[in-house]
């Protein structure tokens, strides 16, 4: 028999992992996902999973919760070996994710969406009334109160996840999953569902949570995985590392996380806008008598939660959506009623919120993509014959001065990565020399090296004379970049401020519609720059 200070080392070690997985290998076409790939989770704790784009985290974690299969590697929950081979295996092992997508039927109910395909049933008829008060417990129990009647397409993004939560939850879920959590979040809706996450732990929950915010990383989790190129570089205590020493074994360099910029030395207006109403596709006013304006050298960021106007604003901008009433104005020409092609050439620039939609031409070469907008001009072209030679020249003097990583400018637009796609669109973009530069999501889906870059670009082009018009759901990347931050809610602008006295509470607030900062409970926390009058005394 063994000394009973080793068998109580045994239990210790036994109990202490929620989650091992050893030895990983995923593979999909020319693709190696995960290679060898360990990965060990404590019972109890928050555990961050960070990487670049294609560093393999989300493969990981669709493999532990079954959506993959995995050609190589053993998982063991809470010690034992087990197989995944199916969803539906590992949420009898306990596990749950809540996807970057959310999985909620919108013309379902809170109850519905929580209980669907596991509904309570009386005969062969689903018992409604055990649905509501299943949901009602569960909800009770962990914190999470919603209104299990309330339809999701009600329901704010923030409460939206926390029906997401409550949907792994009912299942028994002790190991939760969250795939980049905050994404479409508030800064209030993040700290809420910060609250949340530490009360599921406290209540025995393991968590683990997978982003690419080096805040939420330091604030959130007790340990953190760094992944890269599909193996792990390093599993830290939180505590002992920082955001730079991340950023570094994510990226295996040196990377500038603050926005290096000077101040804005903002001249005359180029961008002039007065109430303007657009509709978006369901024929619904999505912009509410929106007026604003942006000068020649100067970054103008619009914050706001997704859906609330931003897409609609810059389509109508740049003539992919017509305006109802208002105006558009560009270096005082009426530009309201131009053609794309005519606004261009009024020297409007645009890179788009979907890089693969709007952005690129994904069949044709990088060669065709950064010369879109001036095939039809010398040197690119002489009347209607193209100067091959000149595009080439082009090309590879753009993939040189963006960095994009590709083997020839021939190659098709599909075969980039996400950030190297985005290179393309701001070299075309901003080689225009544009007198108006308008930036939708800039970094969306980019890694953290590739969003230096993309800052330092549009830094740039704000020092070179243009007029930038940022549009970000990052609140961050809108507080780092910008010189000047409207807000934008439900298709209004409900304020703007001077970047360097905006405080992250209050324009939080302003995100969430609440214009009244008068209310104790919604005056920022102590240690924000200014007092929300005192702010409020700025606002432009």
């Amino acid at each position: 028999m063994l000394p009973s200070y080793i068998l109580h080392a045994q239990e210790i070690n036994y109990m202490a992992l929620a989650v091992e997985m050893i030895g990983i290998r995923k593979e999909f076409p020319g693709v190696v996902a995960n290679d060898n790939v360990n990965l060990s989770v404590e019972q109890g704790e928050i555990h961050a999973l960070v990487g670049e784009n294609g560093a393999g985290k989300t493969t990981l974690m669709n493999i532990l919760y079954g959506l993959y299969r995995a050609e190589a590697g053993t998982i063991k929950i809470r010690g034992k070996e087990v197989h995944i081979h199916r969803n539906s295996d590992a949420i009898t092992l306990g596990i749950g994710m809540v996807h970057q997508s959310f999985k909620l039927v919108p013309s379902f109910t809170v109850a519905e969406n929580i209980t669907l395909g596991a509904e309570p049933r009386k005969f062969i008829f689903t018992d409604r009334n055990a649905v509501r008060k299943n949901v009602q417990e569960i909800s009770e129990r962990f914190g999470l109160q919603v209104d299990p009647d309330t339809r999701i397409r009600d329901l704010p993004v923030g409460v939206q996840q926390r029906v997401e939560i409550l949907k792994a939850l009912y299942r028994n879920a002790d190991i939760l999953i969250l795939d980049e959590p905050t994404a479409v979040l508030t800064p209030q809706e993040t700290r809420d569902l910060f609250g949340v996450v530490r009360s599921l732990v406290a209540k025995g929950k393991t968590v683990i949570f997978i982003t690419h915010k080096f805040r939420e990383v330091m604030e959130i989790s007790n340990r953190v995985t760094v992944m890269r190129d599909g193996k792990v570089v390093a599993t830290k205590e939180t505590r002992d590392t920082n955001p730079a020493e991340l950023a570094r074994m994510m990226v295996g360099r040196e990377v500038l996380l603050r926005v290096d910029k000077e101040k804005a030395r903002p001249q005359e207006a180029v961008l002039q806008i007065q109430n303007l109403k657009v509709l978006d596709n369901r024929n619904l006013q999505a912009v509410r008598d929106v007026s604003l304006e942006v000068h020649k050298g100067e970054i103008l960021g619009i914050a706001g939660v997704e859906g609330n106007g931003q897409r609609e604003l810059v389509e109508a901008i740049v003539g992919l959506r017509p305006a109802i009433k208002g105006a558009i104005q560009v270096k005082g020409k009426e530009i309201t009623g131009l053609s794309v092609r005519d606004r261009r050439e009024t020297g409007i620039s645009c890179v788009p919120e979907d890089r693969y939609v709007r952005g690129v031409a994904l069949g044709a070469s990088i060669e065709d993509n950064l010369i879109v907008g001036n095939y039809f001009k010398e040197p690119m072209s002489k009347g209607q014959v193209l100067n091959l030679s000149k595009i080439a020249d082009f090309a590879r003097d753009m993939v040189k001065k963006f960095d994009v990583r590709t083997p020839g400018t021939t190659i098709p637009a599909f075969t980039l990565s996400g950030g190297n796609l985005q290179k393309v669109v701001l070299a075309r973009e901003i080689s225009a020399e544009p007198e108006l530069l308008i930036v939708a999501q800039p970094t969306r889906g980019l890694d953290v090296g590739s969003i230096e870059f993309v800052h330092r670009r549009i830094v740039e082009a704000r020092d070179k004379g243009a007029a930038v018009l940022l549009v970000s759901a990052e609140l961050e990347e809108v507080m780092s970049l910008s010189d000047r931050i409207s807000v934008i809610y439900e298709g209004r602008i409900v304020g703007t401020i001077d970047a360097d006295l905006a405080t992250e509470e209050g324009l939080g607030l302003w995100m969430a519609g609440v214009t009244d900062h008068h209310k104790p409970d919604e005056i920022p926390a102590a240690g924000d720059q200014l007092d929300i009058d005192q702010k409020e005394a700025n606002l432009v």
